[in-house]
């Protein structure tokens, strides 16, 4: 049977607004000019004109962190425990099994920016859609940051998850959520004023912060999310297999019949 590929996840790329100053990637072009040098160095007698056209290896050096890009992150970079007390799971221990299942769209583009969603909006937003969730789903998250993907604004832009409507959905069995936001909680300036506000520590972090009670893995930075229906496709996320990582960077696809 035919199925139809879906390319969910952002594309890495240097220069854009991406992520906070501090933590954007770099990337350097090293073209086939610059390879047949390369080349050259390495076997002795050879000229870079005695290649095909004078052309070698085109390479590219990428200094990035595991955060960077459509990317993965594993429980450990939640907290150091999970699920009440064990130890938290790192990117190369993620189970397969949670990174390639059914899956379905949760649309909050609606949702200021800043908002933090609750249990009740999920449960809201699934019944709106006629879908009951079942272990092991893959829940995306679409939010407003989506079609804002380096722009100057981005990591400003979307509602985030908290607390307990993460824990909801890791109650139904879910261990792998996403969202096309920088951050899987609300953006951190909107955070910052409610701290400043309140001075109440549990908001910094909260929807991040539930996997010390239920463990699970989610997705940042995704893309097309707007494209895809509420539900009846699959997602296929796995993660690179960086040892003891704290994320691993994903080529996130949804899969459609």
């Amino acid at each position: 049977m035919a199925k139809k590929f879906i390319d969910i996840s952002a594309g890495l790329k240097a220069g854009i607004a991406s992520d906070p100053a501090p933590m954007l990637p770099k990337i350097e072009y090293s073209d086939h000019k610059k390879g047949a040098a390369n080349f050259a160095a390495q076997f002795p007698g050879l000229r870079p004109d005695q290649l095909p056209e004078g052309m070698g290896a085109a390479v590219e050096t990428v200094t990035i962190s595991t955060h960077n890009g459509t990317h993965l992150d594993a429980p450990y970079h939640f907290h150091p425990t999970m699920d009440n007390g064990k130890r938290a799971i790192t990117i190369d221990e993620v189970p397969l099994e949670w990174c390639f299942s059914d899956a379905v769209k949760l649309d909050f583009r609606n949702k200021p920016d800043g908002y933090v969603c609750t249990a009740d909006d999920v449960k809201r937003e699934l019944d709106r859609i006629s879908y009951t969730l079942k272990p092991l789903d893959i829940v995306l998250v679409n939010t407003a940051a989506g079609t804002a993907y380096g722009e100057p604004d981005f990591i400003n832009k979307g509602c985030g998850m908290g607390r307990e409507a993460t824990l909801f959905l890791t109650k139904q069995g879910v261990r792998v959520t996403g969202t096309d936001g920088w951050s899987w909680d609300a953006p951190f300036s909107f955070t910052a004023k409610r701290f400043a506000e309140t001075k109440d520590p549990s908001i910094i972090w909260e929807g991040h912060k539930a996997g010390r009670e239920i463990g699970y893995c989610h997705m940042e930075k995704l893309g097309n999310l707007e494209v895809l229906p509420p539900h009846g496709f699959m997602v296929s996320c796995f993660p690179v297999k960086i040892y003891k990582a704290s994320a691993g960077w994903t080529r996130a696809v949804a899969i459609l019949p």
